[in-house]
């Protein structure tokens, strides 16, 4: 799904209206029926509706949904925020509407007006500014928000949250903003809606389509994308009749060290779950019966340290390498590490200590293989790449690393952020917090070298092992809850999350 910036949703908005066509009053009645929709589902009629509106096409909105809901019985209380003589056309007419629709109560706010209070029955829409809003918000209508803020009942926010900047970071935004419990979207989520500094404000999210034309949407140009699963259905291939494991080539994990063996033990469990023929593990010779014992399906390279990564394998026989989980940043790890990527013939993963090593030594990073792939978590990140001043700044960052090295960024977390060397950026939307765990990491570089192993491109290999590593996260938190979730049951789930997207 394309993740339009405002300016780009106001042009779909008047394609739609000009091509399909449709007239402006027609297609915010057809927005205001999908939040029906949702908002009847989810609240009974013995909740008291109080929507607040403001004076453009958002409070067009909010006047449109609470009709909808008066004339399905519930009791609604319409407060209209006057801080403009002047309504667009469209919200005048569902203005007009509302005051004329049984069980609702129409209520003008200005400046001085008394505000309202609330009970533990209420639900609240926020239909105030929605999602064109530059300006932070003061005055009169900033103290209506905090006010909001306090009401301790739930609040839904319309397209987003009423002071919400969508494009920029809130970071600085001096003025009020809704903390909305849940924002109901139009057709496209919002970019600011995938960064963690702006969860107290949005809340749950969801997109509700609402018919904006085909065409404008297949053929605007954007660099930013949400990961569905009808994304990566496409890219999973179907394994023919007579293959055999060398068609599904051969993944070199160069990980573990003395202590941390488990990371070799996950990664290369999740590798071959993950579909790649053939997975050689290389460890420290202190290793070799811990691998041999917990995963005997992968072969073994023995290095020549007792406790270390020290020396780089023959290569020649591999189709795709990875390099970082719990090989620790000694001296002789990192000389070898610069050997491998001077001796590797395509793309590496890099994960975990091997991003650290580069960290240290970012004169090597230019002469990583092109299309390499590298997996960290913010704080690596950071010491690779700089540090940020927010979100945003860091989402910058790392798409300017991934077109400055020629290579895929994936930068773990809610979300997780995939950056191209074409300056893209794909947000990932399975995952939950239960994968908050020791050793999830491991399980995602195994799962990205058995995609790689077997052909995919490393775009492919991203987009597929990031959304296939959350959904066995989500599959595992069905069984076990958050709390209880381990790495091991991110692996034991890889067959359901394959099942499951194909």
């Amino acid at each position: 799904m394309k993740i339009l910036p405002i300016e780009k949703v106001r042009e779909a908005d008047a394609y739609t209206i000009k091509n399909e066509p449709i007239a402006d009053i027609d297609l915010m009645e057809r927005a205001a029926t999908r939040l029906f929709e949702r908002i009847s589902s989810v609240f009974d009629t013995s909740f008291h509706i109080k929507t607040f509106c403001g004076l453009g096409n958002n409070g067009g909105d909010g006047f449109a949904v609470s009709r909808m809901l008066a004339n399905s019985g519930y009791k609604v209380s319409v407060y209209v925020v006057r801080y403009s003589d002047k309504m667009s056309p469209s919200c005048k007419i569902n203005f007009d509407r509302v005051k004329n629709a049984k069980n609702v109560t129409v209520i003008d706010i200005k400046e001085k007006s008394k505000l309202p209070t609330f009970e533990a029955n209420d639900v609240i829409i926020d239909a105030i500014f929605g999602s064109g809003l530059k300006r932070p918000v003061k005055g009169f209508i900033a103290g209506i928000i905090d006010l909001i803020n306090k009401s301790n009942v739930p609040v839904i926010a319309i397209d987003a949250p009423s002071g919400f900047f969508c494009d920029s970071t809130n970071k600085d935004n001096k003025g009020a903003i809704i903390k909305a419990t849940v924002t109901l979207t139009f057709q496209f989520p919002k970019y600011g809606f995938l960064f963690p500094e702006n969860e107290d404000y949005v809340g749950e999210w969801y997109v509700l389509p609402i018919g904006l034309h085909p065409e404008f949407i297949r053929d605007v140009k954007v660099d930013d994308f949400l990961l569905e699963s009808q994304d990566v259905k496409r890219l999973l291939k179907r394994r023919k009749k007579f293959s055999h494991k060398g068609t599904y080539g051969h993944g070199l994990l160069i990980s573990g060290s003395y202590g941390k063996m488990g990371a070799a033990v996950l990664g290369s469990k999740a590798a071959l779950r993950s579909g790649a023929g053939l997975i050689t593990t290389h460890i420290p010779s202190k290793g070799y019966g811990i691998i041999q014992t917990a995963v005997p399906e992968a072969m073994v390279s023995i290095d020549i340290d007792e406790h270390i990564f020290s020396e780089v394998p023959y290569l020649s026989k591999y189709n795709a390498i990875a390099i970082g989980p719990g090989i620790g940043t000694e001296k002789q790890t990192a000389k070898a590490l610069k050997l491998l990527i001077q001796n590797a013939g395509g793309p590496i993963i890099f994960d975990a200590d091997a991003i650290n090593i580069l960290s240290e030594n970012k004169t090597w990073i230019s002469f990583i293989p092109p299309n390499s792939i590298f997996t960290p978590h913010p704080k690596e990140f950071e010491r690779l790449a700089g540090k940020s001043s927010d979100n945003f700044e860091r989402n910058k960052m790392q798409r300017d690393f991934s077109i400055k090295h020629n290579c895929y960024v994936i930068l773990k977390g809610a979300h997780t952020a995939i950056t191209t060397p074409a300056g893209n950026c794909w947000f990932n939307t399975t995952g939950n917090p239960g994968m908050a765990t020791g050793g999830s990491g491991d399980v995602l570089t195994g799962i990205l070298l058995g995609l790689l192993a077997q052909g995919y491109t490393p775009l492919e290999t991203s987009l597929l092992g990031v959304f296939i590593h959350g959904l066995a996260g989500d599959i595992a938190a069905d069984k076990s809850g958050y709390e209880a979730l381990t790495a091991g049951d991110i692996i034991e789930n890889l067959g359901e999350a394959f099942k499951e997207v194909r």
